[in-house]
């Protein structure tokens, strides 16, 4: 058994696999911060904002579709605005039946709003880890002058993830040869499976635990100062000029537009 945790990098000779990676971060945190502006019910917007990902998706070679392909995934996380459609005052339009909870109008724009700034604002997302790779990744975190602490922190976090990975995959192969049956005999009961879960639990953070502390102690005596070394460098060049300048005028140009309409 394995996790697949593998880079979502996708290698391609495209511009803006071409950009500097500080560019790309700026760019793709532009973009969600203007999803989050756009004003309720401005379908409009959120239109030309997906039509704006789709142009990217088509420009990095990627295809058109393959961060709207990719970005289903995020949906079901927009649930938790579903109470929306029944706490926002308003026109009725539906009444659930025995429940009495009544459904407005505004409720369901709200709702579908924040649905659509989640899924465009994934599909940018998406799309920056495609086309960056993950060291160029957190260099630019660096560069931007983030702290260095938080920029160590997520680099750790993704480098073990494969780690943990592995320790949980042995720890359910171990659980499944302890566990074994056969065809005539009955199945452990759900309160078994349940405790042997939360102690599979404990026991994989106690052997992070442990593994952090001896790597860390490692890195130290390696010279380890809190910031890992990079044998990479970008420069900007007059094409991440032009993209920066040409992709904020879209943005303020957009939100000029919807908050007018």
């Amino acid at each position: 058994m394995h996790f697949d945790l593998t880079d979502q990098y996708q290698s391609r000779p495209s511009i803006l696999h071409r950009l500097d990676p500080r560019v790309k971060v700026i760019l793709a945190v532009l973009f969600i911060l203007a999803c989050s502006l756009v004003p309720v019910g401005a379908w409009l917007g959120f239109a030309a904002l997906l039509g704006l990902v789709l142009i990217a998706s088509a420009a990095s070679g990627l295809g058109l579709t393959f961060a709207l392909r990719r970005s289903y995934v995020a949906l079901p996380f927009a649930l938790v605005a579903v109470p929306l459609m029944f706490t926002v005052a308003g026109e009725i339009v539906y009444t659930v039946p025995f429940l009495g909870w009544t459904v407005s109008a505004q409720g369901v724009e709200r709702f579908l709003s924040v649905l659509f700034r989640s899924w465009i604002a994934v599909q940018a997302a998406i799309l920056l880890t495609a086309v960056t790779r993950f060291p160029d990744l957190l260099w630019a975190l660096g560069g931007l002058r983030l702290p260095r602490s938080l920029v160590s922190t997520i680099g750790f976090m993704y480098r073990y993830l494969f780690v943990l990975s592995d320790e949980a995959a042995r720890m359910l192969r171990a659980r499944a040869a302890r566990a074994a049956h056969s065809p005539g005999t009955r199945r452990p009961g759900v309160l078994w499976q349940a405790r042997v879960a939360g102690n599979m639990v404990g026991s994989l953070f106690l052997r992070a635990l442990e593994r952090s502390e001896r790597v860390h102690a490692a890195m130290l005596a390696r010279g380890f100062n809190g910031q890992m070394p990079s044998l990479t460098t970008h420069h900007l060049r007059p094409r991440d000029w032009a993209a920066t300048a040409l992709v904020v005028l879209l943005l303020a140009g957009m939100l000029v537009a919807v908050q007018r309409r």
